[in-house]
């Protein structure tokens, strides 16, 4: 029997172009009228049911669109009727408003409940993906071999960043080490209201261990945000130097999310710290 993939492998006869077209166009008919058969599609298409069918296989091979069996059981002594219908992934293709969503209810409630009150909706935003991170320092940690050196918890942090979809990337300067994050998935609500740039620089800060300093943000027109750990302020900290990453800090314990770190540990003791923010040299 020939399988969706294989039939979705057949080259059309047309263009790639015009296939991609009638591919967003059948997209469109499930999304402006539900789930559909490969026949009704195709009167609504003014093409043939076989060729709905390629471009049926197709968005189902890109996880776009499910089939299932149509209401009504067997349709004669064929096979019984399927029907298609859109998955999550194929109605993320369409546009959304959520950025102006956001923006909108965060300037209510900056209008009633000020600065303050943006700044704790901020927090609440990221204490899930605080907590994962946290969980996923912690894991490293305890899953370090003995004698294999200090755990490199701002690479720890890139990779549990990255699962975020944040691209994140970690390495050494002279200077200290650098977290920087490619993509930022709420930069045009941040470049409003900074204060998720702060929430995010505290949740950073508790997970290092130590006071950083934010250097730019994608939010702020900056092609990375880029987070700097000062290797003295670590050191200051009573944290060891990592063996092989030169003056790179690697702090003894991640502090778990949701509490400041201890005054002792040299950590900032604020809910959310400060951000010194500089331009990073052209």
């Amino acid at each position: 029997m020939e399988t969706v993939a294989a039939r979705a492998a057949v080259p059309s006869a047309g263009a790639p172009a015009e296939d991609g077209r009638t591919r967003d166009r059948v997209s469109s008919l499930l999304l402006e009228h539900g789930p559909q058969t490969a026949t009704e599609l195709a009167a609504r298409l003014g093409i043939s049911p076989a060729a709905v069918r390629r471009h049926l296989d197709g968005l189902v091979a890109a996880g776009r669109v499910t089939e299932r069996e149509a209401p009504g059981g067997q349709r004669g002594r064929g096979r019984p009727a399927r029907r298609f219908a859109l998955t999550d992934a194929g109605r993320e293709s369409f546009p959304h408003a959520y950025d102006d969503l956001a923006l909108t209810a965060l300037r209510f409630v900056a209008e009633h409940g000020g600065p303050d009150a943006v700044r704790a909706v901020a927090e609440q935003q990221l204490s899930g993906l605080a907590q994962r991170c946290s969980t996923a320092v912690e894991s490293a940690l305890e899953e370090a071999a003995p004698g294999a050196g200090e755990v490199d918890r701002a690479q720890v942090l890139a990779v549990a960043l990255t699962a975020e979809g944040y691209a994140a990337t970690a390495s050494a300067i002279s200077s200290g080490g650098q977290l920087c994050q490619h993509h930022c998935p709420v930069a045009h609500v941040a470049a409003e209201f900074p204060q998720l740039c702060e929430a995010e620089t505290a949740v950073i800060s508790r997970l290092v261990g130590t006071h950083v300093q934010r250097l730019a943000t994608i939010a702020h027109g900056d092609g990375i945000c880029t987070t700097h750990i000062p290797a003295q302020l670590a050191l200051r900290a009573g944290l060891r130097a990592g063996s092989h990453a030169g003056n790179k800090a690697t702090p003894a314990r991640p502090v778990p999310a949701g509490r400041a770190a201890p005054s002792g540990a040299g950590a900032s003791t604020r809910t959310t710290p400060s951000i010194d923010r500089e331009r990073t040299p052209a």
